[in-house]
């Protein structure tokens, strides 16, 4: 690859981890063009062709005070962009219409760039539903825990039965709740008690784990073939839960990977086509990890602040052709 080839970065502008990347690809001198999908179409102009018998799309990527030309691009690094903002002069509901029109069209013609990802967002939405990461992991021969999802309280009464010791309960999707005080709040893990189980069970779906005995949970983050993993210690019992609830109530490390567990996440990762993942384990006492959950376009930042393991550096690598 010659050195002027761009790289896009997709993401929300106040993202901590894109931010690295981009700042460890300008060291490079490798270019950079960087937007949020919710710029377009107001903010970001998209001029795509294909021709007949055409090998891909190409056109221009206009940003204003940068542009890419789309058959340039080496390479995208996609995270968690917000979604097209139409100008308020449209009215509903034809300003829903546009913004799904826009959403559709910015995402597959860039999601169509035969191009390095980290990663294509097509393969990210198959990866990010827990209930088939389970089944996944599973077969590609990590632990996980016995697990329910359920809306009928017998069920979960039952799955309590045959489990014999604590349960925890936590959201089959993940995101945050408007809290309408302008600060969203967050559905953590929970503790569940047997004895609470009631009628309520049956409003929605509860996801129900048995609760696996902690040593220490591991954030191991994966990048191409490459494994950061930060051991996460909880001081305090509201973080031995959901050590999101309770920041202070941690200290961070780095800790080895087992050969099983490395050779499992890196079929996990080949399964779905990803290139990155965020998995978090438990490791119990006996020194055994099982697997909770991968996030495709989880959080890392703060595990190279608490760490120093190289991710940033990783991303600029793969996305440069530098692997």
């Amino acid at each position: 690859m010659t050195a002027d080839r761009p790289v896009l970065v997709v993401a929300e502008q106040l993202d901590a981890a894109a931010d690295m990347v981009v700042d460890r690809l300008n060291r490079r001198g490798v270019p950079v063009l960087r937007y949020d999908s919710a710029d377009f179409p107001q903010n970001l102009t998209l001029a795509a062709t294909h021709a007949a018998g055409g090998a891909g799309w190409r056109g221009v990527l206009d940003h204003g005070s940068r542009s890419v030309h789309l058959e340039d691009v080496r390479a995208v690094y996609y995270r968690r962009p917000g979604r097209p903002v139409i100008a308020g002069a449209v009215p509903e509901p034809y300003a829903a219409w546009a913004r799904d029109q826009a959403d559709a069209a910015l995402l597959n013609v860039v999601a169509a760039l035969p191009v390095r990802w980290i990663n294509n967002p097509h393969d990210d939405r198959a990866a990010s539903h827990k209930p088939q990461q389970l089944v996944c992991a599973a077969a590609c021969g990590l632990r996980v825990p016995r697990s329910i999802i359920t809306n009928d309280p017998d069920a979960a009464r039952a799955f309590g039965e045959e489990v014999k010791g604590p349960l925890i309960c936590k959201p089959v999707l993940g995101g945050r709740l408007d809290s309408g005080r302008g600060r969203p709040l967050m559905i953590a893990t929970h503790p569940l008690d047997p004895d609470d189980i009631d009628d309520s069970i049956r409003l929605t779906a509860h996801y129900i784990q048995e609760a696996v005995p902690k040593s220490h949970e591991v954030r191991l983050t994966v990048v191409d073939d490459r494994l950061f993993a930060c051991s996460i210690t909880a001081t305090t019992q509201a973080a031995l839960t959901d050590w999101r609830t309770d920041p202070g109530g941690l200290t961070f490390g780095t800790t080895p990977v087992p050969e099983s567990v490395a050779a499992g996440v890196r079929r996990y990762l080949a399964s779905y086509g990803l290139v990155f993942g965020a998995f978090d384990f438990a490791v119990t006492p006996q020194g055994d990890w099982v697997f909770f959950e991968c996030n495709p376009a989880g959080t890392w930042a703060w595990v190279e602040s608490h760490t120093g393991l190289p991710i940033a550096a990783a991303h600029a690598d793969y996305l440069q052709g530098a692997q």
